[in-house]
């Protein structure tokens, strides 16, 4: 299990080639890996949205992915899972998550994927604030991903 918050922009796809050629293990064993990626709207609740600061309370916010990660461990047969969510600033369509988990079949693959993301969406400790064109605000909540 990979967990990374990182202040500087990351290419999704780039991480997951590197991830995978340093983990021989997963060669031959993931029959399936799930992934997701999450980027930055340009809208909310109706508004045009310019741009986004992503904060977080460093250590806490880790060791929640880390136990969301283990949740998900404990439920599916799971080989591995990288998790690697941006703070700071960000711009509309830069990438803010990642979320991939490699096992062995596709359903194991696909519900731990999807309970990690909605996990992280709902309850892990993250907070922004989006600037729009007449100032900012602070996002209560985040919206349903259905």
């Amino acid at each position: 299990m990979t967990i990374e918050v990182r202040p500087a922009p990351f290419e999704p796809w780039q991480e997951l080639q590197q991830f995978e050629a340093a983990h021989d293990q997963l060669k031959g064993k993931a029959g399936a890996s799930a992934v997701f990626v999450g980027t930055m709207r340009d809208f909310n609740e109706g508004d045009e949205v310019n741009g986004m600061s992503l904060e977080h309370y460093p250590g806490m916010t880790e060791k929640h992915l880390e136990k969301i990660c283990e949740e998900a461990a404990s439920r599916w047969q799971l080989l591995d899972t990288l998790v690697i969510h941006r703070v700071g600033d960000l711009k509309p369509a830069d990438p803010i998550v990642l979320v991939a988990v490699w096992s062995a079949h596709r359903k194991d693959a696909f519900e731990a994927s999807r309970f990690i993301m909605e996990d992280l969406k709902s309850k892990a400790p993250f907070w922004k604030k989006e600037q729009l064109e007449e100032g900012s605000r602070w996002v209560e909540k985040n919206t349903s991903g259905y």
